[in-house]
């Protein structure tokens, strides 16, 4: 049996998040979805997996309605498959934040980076007076990142704040390209980074994933695979998965 995979996203206010964890939790178990998902205050993240038919009613039930009313709607959505179920059990939890930066003080909801589609992105990295900066941590880029990216080398995402004060300028990084696996990253990143003087900022629309999805091997700019957090553990083009021969090899 092929399983189908979900990795969603969307920022939105969520202050009843505590009470939407239950009804969630009980709608997964019961159509045998598997994975994590994450609610807060400021949204919801998380990959799932499951029986095709289960993945579609579960995304159709955060989007249009039921006890999240609208607020889902037009949530960034990535479909993938899975030779075998990559999760072991299901995890539904509330959190201060849905990715762990700063405890909530980057407000991306006030403004973020200017979204660049993964057929644009080329160009936008090519270009010598970008700064392409990969916001992802030192394991994930080690497995593989874009041709020029410059690699923070964090532990974890709180880290990349350290990383801008200490390596970036907005007086000599003019404009600055970022990207991450799914999106969700570069929208706090871009919003520090706006934060704190930079002028241009760009992050690539549905990460990593979506430029995988939706650029042709043949033209891609992108080396080794994409690390994800589930049993998978990295994708290609195509969004297949990458036999572990392949990963890291970033030439």
């Amino acid at each position: 049996m092929t399983v189908r995979v979900a990795a969603l996203y969307r920022f939105a206010p969520l202050p009843d998040c505590a009470d939407l964890v239950a009804p969630l939790a009980e709608f997964c178990a019961a159509l045998g979805v598997k994975g994590t998902l994450l609610l807060a205050p400021e949204g919801i993240n998380g990959t799932v997996a499951g029986e095709a038919g289960a993945i579609d009613a579960l995304v159709s039930r955060l989007s249009a309605g039921w006890v999240f009313g609208d607020r889902l709607a037009g949530m960034e959505l990535k479909l993938s498959t899975a030779a075998a179920m990559p999760f072991a059990r299901l995890k539904v939890k509330a959190k201060r934040e849905i990715v762990s930066f700063d405890g909530g003080v980057t407000d991306q909801s006030r403004r973020v980076g200017a979204y660049v589609a993964p057929a644009d992105w080329n160009a936008l990295i090519s270009d010598p007076g970008t700064v392409v900066v990969d916001t992802r941590n030192a394991f994930e880029v080690a497995i593989g990142t874009f041709e020029g990216a410059r690699d923070p080398a964090t532990a974890s995402f709180g880290d990349f704040r350290g990383f801008v004060d200490r390596e970036l300028d907005p007086a000599r990084d003019r404009r600055i390209a970022m990207f991450c696996t799914g999106g969700i990253r570069c929208e706090k990143a871009s919003a520090y980074l706006l934060d704190r003087g930079f002028a241009e900022v760009h992050h690539l629309k549905g990460g990593i994933l979506a430029y995988l999805e939706q650029v042709p091997a043949a033209d891609s700019l992108w080396r080794g695979g994409c690390f994800v957090f589930d049993g998978r553990l990295a994708l290609g083009h195509g969004l297949a998965e990458v036999p572990e021969t392949a990963r890291g090899i970033c030439v």
